[in-house]
């Protein structure tokens, strides 16, 4: 089995930091550390931490400053390898079937059976899904599992083998290797716990939702025309609804829409009048507005 040649992409822990934030991702020391860790290894990265604190969207910033493709395999209850490696064009093999059926009936050994049947599990036939195209592709690129704790536990059988050698095996083709190491994120919202050996395969990075000096450098850096002063007032309100027992916290992406909701209606300060007339931004359930109006007192 070939070797995968493996290219990294950052120079220094450093170098991290600053080409994430041409990207609009300022991304910390220690996520920054981990980035810089997994690319200089070549080791999978496994991120773990709540909904909407920018796991999924660290792997776009990596595939955007490395001029890389961005392949990705959502998770979700049920998937399976069809959708997750391969599978083959079942319509496609028929109709070449039905051709070399015929074609043997006819006499002409060119499109006669013993020819069909060598050729129905050919590349002509193979449909590559995310882990498989990853696998096989020459440019840079980065893989990102997303949600990997939806997944039933027999799919991380397949993981296991793509993360180990990087390498993917097809019965009828034999063992497909990578020629070119991906960049490989696994994110998980914890909602399950998942394999040891899974987890020895990768290097661990926890993000939780950022400070609020880091929160506002985010909102400056997205939505540079939202005043200073309205910027921190809309965050410190974000940071005290994720201090309450809500069923869904507000995440970085909806501070973010709500800084660009108060520009689009003209507001010049988050008032109560204005919170009460966009909280639906930032919060998504009817009980979690209730209690933010009631807890903030403005019900």
């Amino acid at each position: 089995m070939q070797t995968p040649v493996h290219e990294p992409i950052f120079a220094s822990v450093e170098d991290v930091i600053s080409r994430l934030a041409t990207t609009g991702y300022l991304s910390d020391k220690a996520t920054a550390t981990s980035v810089f860790l997994a690319d200089r290894l070549g080791k999978p990265l496994l991120i773990e931490g709540p909904a909407g604190v920018g796991k999924t969207e660290l792997s776009r910033a990596v595939a955007q400053v490395a001029g890389a493709e961005l392949v990705r395999l959502q998770c979700y209850e049920g998937i399976d390898e069809a959708r997750a490696l391969y599978e083959w064009n079942h319509a496609k093999q028929i109709l070449r079937i039905q051709a070399g059926a015929a074609g043997a009936e006819s006499g002409s050994a060119e499109n006669g059976w013993a020819e069909t049947k060598s050729d129905v599990f050919s590349e002509e036939f193979l449909l590559s899904r995310p882990l498989l195209t990853a696998i096989r592709r020459r440019d840079p690129t980065v893989l990102l599992i997303d949600e990997a704790d939806k997944a039933d536990v027999e799919i991380e059988g397949l993981m296991l083998e793509v993360l180990s050698d990087f390498a993917v095996t097809v019965p009828e083709l034999g063992t497909i290797t990578a020629t070119r190491t991906p960049f490989v994120v696994l994110t998980s919202n914890a909602t399950r716990e998942l394999s040891e050996a899974l987890k020895r395969r990768c290097l661990y990075l926890h993000i939780d939702f950022p400070d609020e000096e880091l929160e506002r450098r985010i909102l400056a850096s997205r939505v540079p025309e939202l005043k200073p002063a309205v910027a921190a007032q809309l965050v410190r309100i974000v940071h005290v609804l994720r201090g309450m027992q809500l069923k869904k916290l507000p995440s970085v992406a909806e501070s973010i829409d709500w800084g660009r909701t108060l520009l689009a209606l003209g507001l010049k300060d988050l008032d109560d009048r204005s919170v009460r007339a966009t909280l639906g931004v930032v919060l998504k359930h009817h009980s979690d507005h209730q209690r933010a109006l009631a807890e903030l007192k403005l019900a």
